[in-house]
């Protein structure tokens, strides 16, 4: 069988609260819309890192908590940097994912073959 997912070895690094720049409602719009078509699609990274404001995704209260789950239950690894976390005091709010270092973040695009920031 043909594995026909072109993201099988690409990662996504998500370092905003939302996807572009502009106003906040839309930037959070975008990014739903985009996690929309990445489940309806099937074409799947093999992980999301999320780092700087990104973090506030996958953390309570975060509108994306939901799309995020179930891309996570479709395999798709989420990777929250640790120091954010804890910058922003976060850690003990995180609802999805895995806390991971930089280090960790940087095994992840070393072990990708293209790495998208959104």
């Amino acid at each position: 069988m043909v594995d026909i997912n072109p993201m099988k070895d690409t990662i996504i690094m998500v370092e905003r609260y939302g996807m572009g720049h502009g106003d906040a409602d839309l930037q959070l719009k975008l990014f739903n819309t985009y996690l929309t078509l990445l489940e309806q699609t099937g074409s799947l990274p093999a992980a999301m890192c999320f780092y700087t404001d990104g973090v506030r995704l996958a953390v309570a209260g975060s509108p994306m908590l939901e799309r995020l789950h179930r891309l996570e239950e479709k395999g798709v690894r989420l990777l929250l940097c640790s120091s954010c976390l804890s910058y922003y005091n976060l850690v003990e709010k995180v609802q999805v994912g895995l806390v991971g270092s930089m280090a960790d973040i940087l095994e992840a695009q070393n072990q990708a073959a293209k790495v998208i920031t959104l």
